[in-house]
């Protein structure tokens, strides 16, 4: 409110303000000259038993209390006395109370006496019981006037004079409206003229205006009460009032404090906060407020330099949050995210070197360091009308996060000391908000880096698959997740597609989704069945969580995942796949048609219940059909049940004319939100089958025979390929194989050439033990076919199957056989 408005309070006083202190008015000889209806109900004694008598027989002092000239004197002496008395019930029982006597000034130096008192037992430490009776415990000055029945000023103290600022001489005989005209007189008056009618005490708030004060507002808090005479009739109405200004300012400082811990700080987003703080202090503390984030913290990066040191060179700031009582001051809705360049011995730099506040109750834009540093700042300043300045530095662990700035220009009272006390404050609480969205972006940037470092950076499926994948974090509130996925070469032109999904968020979740995906490329390379790989996976996660069980000083984090191993082979153009409590696959075939395929679901990873199998499903996938593996943060969401989000994915799919990146692209953007409560990850994988020309297999009698047809068998099928230069390398390789599975092996015995991006060459027999390379003996004769097929080969290894097992090894293709 400025001091040419001067409009009443609107806010309502409570009931329990209401005081009910005991008003007697008495004259110079101490005799009761006015009686109030409250003094009646505390005392027992009505205004007919009362005015005209001595206050001595009504409120008898103590046994050592002086004697009523002596106390009398005292109270001249002291213009007046407070204390704590025990006072007479008319019945008979003693009340324990608080007694202020305070001396009223009449016209010609006349002089009477106000004798307040109160009730102590009624007093309650825990409850708001109104400004003047806290007043009178606290002996604070209580501006004291008496009016006529006509509302004319007879008699008034030396407080309510300072008060206002008026001498008391020009009280005298005259109506507030006559006083103060236009000052809330009105309202004043109405309330008396209640208090004369009908009895009550009233209590109403006003504003002054202290010359003491240099003309700053202050708010009193003014009680009325009905004096009577003998009779019972209206003598007229006395009025007491207490400057509670501090009172209310500590009342609305703490209002605002605790919207504070409400409005600012309810996301983890430090843009976002810093506009919180601004739209808090407009308009409870500042007609405009400017929040500027030093330029590193809105990417999650803290300040170099610390308090107290310099860097040499100018600041540079990034507007966070801006906000007015006029939106069009400053062009501010156009400013927010601007960079702005701080000169370094400017106000505003020396608040980011000190860590130090800086108030300017008068702002002067016409001279000093604005128009030096800064002429256009300065003209746009002047044109806001901005008059007062406060710059609070926001810091946290010894760093300067940036600036808060709020401005007066609408609301003429100048920022004092206890407004930048209160900025301050409110500045101290958005930084330790802004501190912790601070260090989250910081752990959160080092768990995306760090997954993202761990899942693959390009995926391929060679001749069996194309793929695609996406990841999108979850949000802010969440942190990342643990999701991953991985393609993996098989041999024999096979690909292994792998989806997972570690419980929980955070870098702890990123570093075991590292390690098991570590694992199962591990297990991978050993050619496992996928409920076999599962099963050894689940082994990894207990004894991981395990070991962090056992770690001294470690709290347990909740170790568990769900995983969905599938391994499809192009030759075949059928897919074995088993999960671990995983949301199943999408499978859509070259038409168009989605399904979800029922398949055991599988106990997730961790949770020890190895006595319930993982089983394996094979499916046959006709050339062009799409998989598409993900995590549950596809389909699940705050708002949908997963049936609803395997449909919409579903739905997505269908697109079958798409490729495989722009079908991925719209998947993602079929998400309920853009910002998901929980990682979400896609791969999608469309299947290709390989020529049968580029494969040839033989079966071969299980005799030593069988190692010449398979030479000669291999020969023919190389020079069709034009791969003669291959002939001798694969012949020995072909040989070695041939003669361990006879040799060690029972059964038929298949050999199987493959030309895709590589050579392949495998070896099958039903013996299920696999071979072990053994470092031959120089004169010993055994040994050596292995070891010489690892020489041969670019890789080799064995692998299970439903009769027995497959040996193979590798050769390199030029790039010209390749694309064949």
């Amino acid at each position: 409110m400025t001091k040419t408005d001067r409009t009443p309070l609107a806010e309502p006083v409570s009931p329990r303000e209401v005081p009910d202190a005991a008003i007697a008015m008495l004259d110079t000889e101490g005799t009761v000259v006015g009686w109030t209806h409250a003094a009646e109900q505390l005392v027992g004694y009505s205004a007919a038993e009362v005015v005209g008598r001595s206050a001595a027989h009504v409120l008898p002092p103590a046994e050592d209390a002086p004697s009523p000239s002596a106390f009398a004197e005292q109270c001249r002496a002291q213009d007046g006395w407070s204390g704590t008395v025990m006072v007479r019930h008319r019945d008979g029982h003693a009340i324990k109370m608080t007694l202020r006597i305070s001396r009223l000034w009449g016209q010609d130096a006349d002089t009477r006496w106000l004798v307040s008192v109160t009730d102590i037992g009624t007093l309650s430490s825990g409850a708001p019981n109104g400004a003047v009776r806290e007043s009178l415990l606290a002996r604070s000055p209580i501006g004291i006037a008496v009016y006529d029945p006509q509302l004319r000023c007879t008699w008034v103290s030396d407080v309510l004079e300072r008060h206002v600022g008026v001498p008391r001489d020009r009280w005298f005989g005259r109506r507030l409206k006559d006083l103060f005209p236009g000052f809330e007189a009105e309202a004043l008056e109405s309330v008396m003229r209640q208090v004369l009618e009908s009895g009550p005490t009233k209590v109403h708030e006003y504003r002054a205006w202290p010359p003491a004060d240099r003309g700053r507002a202050h708010l009193f808090s003014a009680s009325f009460f009905c004096l009577q005479d003998a009779d019972g009739k209206a003598l007229g109405v006395c009025s007491m009032s207490v400057d509670v200004t501090g009172n209310r300012r500590a009342r609305e400082r703490l209002a605002i404090l605790s919207e504070a811990s409400t409005r600012v700080g309810s996301t983890l987003d430090l843009m976002q906060t810093g506009q919180e703080l601004a739209d808090l202090a407009v308009p409870l503390l500042a007609d405009i407020a400017v929040v500027d984030l030093m330029e590193s913290v809105p990417f999650g990066l803290e300040p170099s330099a610390r308090i107290g040191t310099t860097s040499g060179r100018s600041p540079v700031l990034r507007r966070a949050g801006v906000a007015s009582i006029d939106l069009g001051v400053l062009g501010l809705t156009a400013v927010r995210e601007e960079v702005i360049h701080v000169p370094p011995t400017s106000s505003f730099g020396a608040a980011l070197r000190t860590g130090r506040s800086h108030l300017e109750p008068v702002l002067d834009t016409h001279a000093g360091p604005w128009v030096d540093h800064d002429p256009t700042r300065a003209q746009k300043v002047r044109d806001s009308g901005i008059h007062s300045l406060m710059v609070v530095p926001i810091r946290a662990r010894r760093c300067v996060l940036g600036l808060a700035v709020f401005g007066r220009s609408e609301e003429l009272t100048p920022f004092q000391e206890d407004d930048l006390l209160l900025a301050e404050e409110l500045v101290t609480r958005a930084a330790l908000n802004l501190d912790n969205a601070l260090q989250y972006a910081r752990q959160r940037t080092a768990a995306l880096t760090l997954q993202r470092d761990l899942l693959p950076h390009h995926v391929g499926g060679g001749a069996a698959l194309d793929v695609a994948s996406r990841y999108v974090p979850a949000d802010m509130d969440h942190g990342v997740g643990g999701d991953w996925f991985d393609v993996i070469k098989l041999s024999g032109a096979r690909v292994a597609l792998v989806v997972g999904d570690v419980v929980g968020h955070g870098i702890n979740a990123a570093a075991t989704m590292g390690r098991l995906r570590t694992a199962v490329r591990t297990l991978a390379d050993m050619e496992l069945p996928p409920h076999e790989l599962l099963t050894h996976l689940d082994d990894t996660v207990r004894r991981l969580s395990e070991e962090d069980a056992d770690a001294p000083d470690h709290l347990p984090a909740a170790v568990g995942a769900t995983c969905l191993y599938a391994v499809y082979d192009p030759v075949t153009r059928r897919c074995t796949m088993a999960r671990a409590g995983h949301p199943p696959p999408a499978i859509i075939d070259p038409q168009g048609l989605v399904a979800f395929p029922d398949m055991p679901a599988g106990a997730p990873l961790g949770l020890g219940l190895g006595l319930v199998p993982f089983e394996s499903v094979e499916l046959e996938l006709p050339e062009g059909t799409l998989l598409a593996l993900y995590t549950d943060g596809l389909v699940e969401s705050r708002d949908d049940d997963i049936d609803m989000g395997l449909d919409r994915l579903g739905a997505a799919l269908a697109e079958t004319g798409s490729s495989l990146e722009d079908l991925c692209s719209h998947v993602i953007e079929t998400l309920p939100t853009q910002s998901p409560a929980d990682d979400v990850t896609l791969l999608l994988a469309r299947t290709r089958g390989l020529e049968p020309a580029q494969v040839a297999s033989w079966d071969l009698p299980n005799e030593p025979a069988a190692v010449r047809i398979a030479r000669q068998a291999a020969a023919r099928q190389l020079s069709e390929w034009g791969l003669e230069y291959l002939v001798a390398t694969v012949q020995l390789i072909v040989s070695e194989l041939v003669t361990n599975a006879i040799r060690y092996g029972g059964g038929p015995i298949c050999l199987r050439l493959i030309q895709h991006q590589v050579l392949t060459c495998e070896v099958s027999d039903s013996n299920t033990s696999h071979p072990r390379p053994r470092q031959p003996h120089i004169i010993g004769e055994n040994g050596r076919g292995l070891f010489l097929v690892a020489q041969l080969s670019r890789r080799w290894g064995s692998r299970s199957a439903t009769d027995g097992k497959v040996v193979w090894a590798e050769q390199d293709l030029p790039s010209k056989a390749v694309a064949m």
